[in-house]
């Protein structure tokens, strides 16, 4: 983006120019109906400024205000053909988004944000101690490597035995609680092996881990070549052999009126959820695969999120990412757990996967087995949305399509870590980023992609196949560019300090604290209660829940969550009896009509009813506090 040396540089601006670009990219993976929306966009800046706010290069905010926009797009277009042709004007909150970028550390439990949780407040799916004993966690960083200047990310993942024992140390070390310590103890191993070394015994352990990568040189890789030419997400038709059952026939989106076939039917007299009825199983964990569910759900979409009861996970992330669902633990492996699963994902029309390629097949959620499945009931097509780390699954020569890997490993090996290290002044040092803003941009590439799918399921009929990955998002953030060189210097005087004295060994979590409180400091008003949203949560006892509110608004849609977060495996897994609950902007009811949400006729599990016991007064749902609530809408998201 053109800058000037008298101009401020403007994330509006950069914001618009990064939308025209996804759209260049995403020619030929998205309707043309959603592109026809690009004019009637509008970014807009908060009265406290147009302004960058996290201390990195890259253009984070201009990339995840164009992925929303395109997100609001789809659900205009979507809206015009289920609820009929509506010029329908868009707004992105450009604050909104920024704030989506950190969503983690600005959601809150009990008034209580990342890392001040006490015990117990929160159900401790860190099984194996992953998270909870620093040691551990640290097994999962980015270190220097025998080979000066060549730096390797290890990641022991969701438990760190393996990774820890993998460079001869032990599993388990109670007396080294020191941060410091803990990391030289760790970086010493590491500094004992080659890169090549780190990359042989990862293929042979399974683990996840890949070295820091300059952009230039990864571009020069086998898999840095395919994948950066393939766009930020794809959406094909599945191919399957067609059974004699009939194709529903699908309609063109230029009809005025029409009966849709697939979507499901809506009262009339309802608030407009572009996805409202859409029966979604995800199957996921962490941030960027839940992120595509819980920004569907925002839609209006049913979201499952579907966890063994022994999978681990980060705790406090649930809080954040089961915004809007029904979570439920079912063990695959149990064969009547499978076939109340199977139950489900028969009358589901999306599954999100957010596991390593293949890695969920044998249980019947691949493209093929899904495809095959909707010719059994009748050619109602599924969605298929798949998110990894590396990307390129099918595509010859993605030689690392089937790696593990996590946010800081994409990062690292795109070489968003490297222009992080350069801009934080390292001297040939890489960096982590702060904030997990690769996997908020990417969850919401898989949400675009997954309203993409359903948008050609009911236009052209049959199923679809949707994938992006961490490695997409971050190619699509550095084809942008780096901001301008007076904006780096404009935000290293913002955040001098602590900040800038980091290293490359240091955590993502020290990284994004250090930036966390600087910001509090600078940009005060992105933490306050304006963009946020508020509710009591059944699944954490009745406790208050802060989320950030959605960045985007479409003319005659609404676009909000109608539950708050729970943990994994809160509900009874199903389809029907889904409650609401009360949402509390500032002082103002977010009421709308619950009884399309809720089925009466369904008899609570009586797990569910002791949760709702538990809840006590915090349960705000009953027939005669939602008789009474006003039903107050922003108005701009009033509805058609």
């Amino acid at each position: 983006m053109a800058s000037s040396a008298t101009r401020p540089y403007s994330v509006a601006a950069g914001a618009s120019e990064a939308f025209g670009e996804l759209l260049k990219q995403c020619k030929g993976q998205v309707p043309k109906e959603f592109g026809s929306y690009s004019g009637n966009v509008t970014f807009v800046p908060s009265n406290h400024g147009d302004q960058v706010y996290f201390p990195s290069p890259c253009r984070e905010q201009d990339a995840i205000a164009a992925i929303k926009a395109l997100e609001a797009c789809a659900a205009a277009a979507i809206g015009d053909l289920r609820h009929g042709k509506n010029s329908r004007s868009i707004k992105v909150d450009l604050d909104k988004a920024a704030c989506f970028l950190m969503s983690a550390y600005l959601a809150t439990i009990d008034g209580k944000r990342k890392g001040q949780t006490p015990k117990g407040l929160i159900p401790d799916t860190d099984f194996n101690q992953a998270q909870s004993i620093q040691y551990r966690r640290l097994s999962a960083n980015l270190y220097e490597t025998k080979e000066d200047g060549r730096y390797y990310h290890i990641h022991g993942s969701l438990d760190a035995t393996t990774q820890l024992r993998m460079i001869g140390l032990l599993p388990f070390n109670p007396r080294l609680t020191d941060y410091q310590k803990c990391i030289d103890t760790i970086e010493a191993a590491v500094k004992r092996f080659t890169v090549a070394e780190l990359e042989d015994m990862n293929s042979k352990h399974g683990q996840a881990g890949v070295e820091a990568l300059k952009w230039e040189n990864f571009l020069e890789t086998t898999h840095g070549k395919v994948i950066s030419a393939l766009p930020p997400f794809t959406v094909e038709a599945i191919k399957v052999q067609q059974t004699t059952v009939p194709e529903t026939p699908p309609h063109t989106p230029t009809e005025t009126k029409f009966q849709s076939h697939l979507w499901p039917k809506v009262p009339a007299n309802v608030s407009q959820y572009a996805l409202r009825g859409i029966k979604v199983i995800e199957m996921c964990r962490v941030i960027a695969g839940p992120t595509i569910g819980r920004s569907l759900a925002a839609h209006g979409a049913q979201v499952l999120k579907v966890t063994g009861p022994k999978l681990p996970d980060v705790p406090f992330f649930q809080v954040d990412v089961n915004t809007g669902k029904h979570t439920s633990h079912l063990d695959l492996r149990n064969q009547s757990d499978l076939k109340t699963f199977q139950n489900l994902l028969a009358e589901a029309d999306v599954l999100i996967d957010g596991y390593r390629p293949g890695a969920l097949a044998k249980f019947g959620c691949d493209p093929q087995s899904l495809a095959k499945l909707a010719q059994q009931r009748g050619n109602h097509g599924f969605v298929y949305v798949a998110e990894d780390c590396f990307g390129g699954t099918g595509v010859p020569g993605a030689e690392w399509a089937g790696r593990r890997g996590w946010q800081q490993i994409a990062d690292c090996v795109t070489g968003v870590a490297w222009a992080q290290g350069q801009f934080m002044g390292l001297e040939n040092e890489p960096s982590v980023p702060p904030m997990p803003m690769s996997d908020y941009g990417t969850g919401a590439l898989g949400c675009v992609a997954a309203m993409a799918g359903l948008y050609q399921r009911e236009t052209k009929g049959g199923s679809w196949m949707c994938r992006t990955s961490l490695c997409q998002y971050d190619i699509f953030l550095l084809k942008l560019g780096l901001l301008p060189l007076q904006e780096q210097e404009r935000l290293k005087m913002v955040f001098a300090g602590p900040f800038f004295k980091l290293r490359h060994y240091d955590s993502v979590d020290k990284v994004s604290g250090e930036a966390l409180k600087a910001m509090q400091r600078a940009y005060p008003h992105l933490f306050g209660p304006d963009l946020m949203l508020k509710a009591k949560s059944k699944g954490f006892n009745g406790k208050d829940i802060r989320w950030p509110k959605e960045a985007i608004e479409v003319e005659g849609l609404l676009i909000q969550h109608v539950r708050a977060s729970r943990p994994n495996g809160f509900d009874r897994p199903g389809w029907e009896g889904w409650e609401t609950d009360l949402i509390m902007d500032g002082e103002v009811n977010l009421a709308e009509d619950d009884a399309v949400f809720t089925n009466t006729s369904v008899t609570p599990a009586p797990r569910e009813e002791q949760h709702q016991q538990q809840a006590g007064s915090g349960s705000m749902n009953s027939v005669p506090q939602r008789r009474n609530r006003i039903a107050t809408m922003n108005t701009v998201l009033a509805t058609a």
